[in-house]
């Protein structure tokens, strides 16, 4: 029987998963450095690869996804090898509020609709999280990436920190605030 890929998302495993995901984090970085000269220097970049799952970890009321393609097979012997594709991680900005980073694909998954999954899930787990806010920043210059914030319901909002002069803010409210007057 032909095995064919299936793509997935999961939620990456410490320390099992560290180096996948810091390996993807490195090919964000890179991609922003080729794509519109920014480094990540003024978001303490390094720490956060040192330290992770750091900000994003479960028990901070955060989460690392790891999107991957993972051949299926009817027989489960051996095991299916995972070939990661891209990553997505949420954490959170206050009690709140919630924060989307590092969404990336490797150039082969764009376009074939892997971030919309990860923005599924990740959503999905900021409602479940209690969040009433999510918050993200992008480059003025990632229009594709922009296009699918404002399909998901994000509006630009003013900076809610110091960033690259080419950033743009979004908020998704999650919840309806009632009108307790009425």
């Amino acid at each position: 029987m032909n095995s064919q890929p299936t793509v997935k998302v999961r939620l990456a495993q410490f320390p099992d998963d560290k180096d996948t995901i810091s390996n993807l984090f490195l090919a964000y970085e890179q991609h922003l450095l080729d794509t519109a000269s920014v480094k990540l220097d003024f978001q303490n970049f390094e720490d956060e690869l040192a330290n992770l799952p750091g900000k994003y970890a479960v028990e901070h009321n955060g989460a690392l996804w790891l999107a991957y393609i993972s051949a299926s097979s009817a027989q489960k012997t051996p095991p299916a090898k995972e070939t990661p594709i891209g990553c997505m991680g949420l954490r959170a900005f206050n009690t709140a509020r919630a924060e989307l980073k590092r969404l990336y694909l490797l150039p082969s998954a764009r376009g074939s609709g892997v971030s919309k999954v990860l923005m599924d899930v990740a959503i999905a787990r900021a409602r479940e999280l209690g969040y009433r806010e999510v918050l993200l920043d992008t480059l003025g210059s990632m229009t594709a990436a922009r296009r699918l914030y404002e399909k998901y319901g994000f509006r630009e909002i003013e900076a809610y920190y110091d960033s690259h002069p080419d950033a743009v803010f979004y908020r998704l409210a999650l919840t309806q605030v009632e009108d307790k007057d009425t």
